[in-house]
C-alpha cells in the first residue's frame, strides 16, 4: 500500500462510525469528497460552495486549477468565463483583478444561472478559509502545468502553506500531474478517466469514469493490489451507492454532499440489516 493510501484509510477510519460502534461488513465508510463544492445550491469553485460542502460534511474539498494572465493559481473548471460568470473570454487572458470582478452563476452555471456576488477564488484563498485543515484534491486543469515554472508555482504554494501532505494533484493528462510531481516529489498524483478500463500503474489515486466499474468488476481490486486509492468519476453517485459500497471504493465525488451521505446512511442501514437477518438464520435454523 503506498503511503497515500495509508493515510487515506487512516483518514476513513478516522471519520467513519465511532470506534465504539462496529462498521457494517467491516469497511469503513468511504470519503465524500465535495466535487467543486456544493454546485447544487452555490456557483460551483466558489468559497461559498465550499463553505457549504463542509457544513455538510463533506472530507474533502475536490476543485479546479487554472492560472490567472498574472500566473496566480485561480479556482475555475471551463477554459473560458462565460458558463459560469459575466465574462467572456479564456481565464488565462484575465488579471487575478479582472477575474475578481467578475460574478459567478449559480447553480451549475448557464445562461439561465442566476448571478451571484461570489467571485472567483484562487488557490491560497481556499487554504487560507480552510485553515490549512482540510484535505483538497487538485485537478490540473491548465496545461500550463508541464511548463516547470508553472508546476514549481504550485508546488512552492502548497509548500508556503504546509498543504503538501494534505492534498493529492489529478487530471486526465497523466504528464500533467507528472511535470508537478517533479517539482514536488512527495505530492500524490491521480489519474482520470473516461476510457481506460484497467488501473493505471504508477497512480496513486484512480478516478475512472463510473460505467468503467460496472464494465470491469475487479478495477477496484485491482487498483488496491497497486496501492491505488479508487475514487470513481461520478458526482451524482446516489443511486450507485450500495454497489459502490460492494465493491470497496474509497471516496466518492459529490455534487451535493448532504445528499451523498444520505444515500451512504440508507445504503449501510439495509447492510446492517441484511446482516442481523443471516446471523439470525444462523443462529436459529429450522
Amino acid at each position: 500500500m503506498s503511503t497515500f493510501a495509508a493515510r487515506v484509510r487512516a483518514l476513513r477510519e478516522e471519520l467513519a462510525t465511532p470506534p465504539a460502534q462496529p462498521r457494517p461488513g467491516g469497511a469503513a465508510r468511504p470519503l465524500v469528497v465535495a466535487h467543486r463544492g456544493n454546485r447544487v445550491l452555490r456557483p460551483e469553485n466558489t468559497l461559498a460552495a465550499f463553505r457549504l460542502a463542509l457544513e455538510q460534511g463533506a472530507q474533502v474539498l475536490e476543485t479546479d486549477l487554472r492560472f490567472s494572465r498574472d500566473n496566480v493559481i485561480v479556482l475555475h473548471h471551463d477554459a473560458t468565463l462565460e458558463r459560469m460568470t459575466d465574462g467572456s473570454g479564456p481565464v488565462r487572458g484575465q488579471t487575478l483583478a479582472q477575474l475578481q470582478s467578475l460574478r459567478t452563476r449559480s447553480p451549475k452555471g448557464g445562461p439561465a444561472g442566476t448571478l451571484l456576488d461570489e467571485r472567483i477564488p484562487t488557490l491560497l484563498g481556499l487554504i487560507e478559509m480552510t485553515r490549512g485543515e482540510t484535505p483538497l484534491l487538485l485537478e490540473l486543469k491548465d496545461p500550463l502545468f508541464l511548463n516547470p515554472g508553472h508546476a514549481r508555482i504550485l508546488a512552492d504554494l502548497l509548500a508556503a502553506t504546509n498543504m503538501l501532505d494534505k492534498v493529492a494533484v489529478a487530471s486526465f493528462h497523466f504528464d500533467h500531474v507528472l511535470a508537478v510531481r517533479a517539482a514536488a516529489p512527495t505530492i500524490p498524483i491521480g489519474f482520470i478517466t473516461m476510457n481506460r478500463p484497467l488501473p493505471k500503474a504508477g497512480a496513486d489515486l484512480l478516478g475512472p469514469i463510473w460505467p468503467l466499474l460496472f464494465a470491469n468488476p475487479g478495477y477496484v481490486r485491482a487498483g488496491h493490489k497497486l496501492g491505488a486509492v479508487v475514487a470513481p468519476l461520478d458526482p451524482t453517485p446516489e443511486a450507485r451507492v450500495p454497489a459502490y459500497l460492494r465493491m470497496g471504493v474509497d471516496a466518492l465525488l459529490a455534487d451535493d454532499p448532504a445528499a451523498v451521505h444520505a444515500a451512504l446512511d440508507r445504503a449501510i442501514e439495509n447492510r446492517e440489516a441484511r446482516i442481523e437477518m443471516r446471523e439470525a438464520r444462523i443462529e436459529r435454523p429450522e
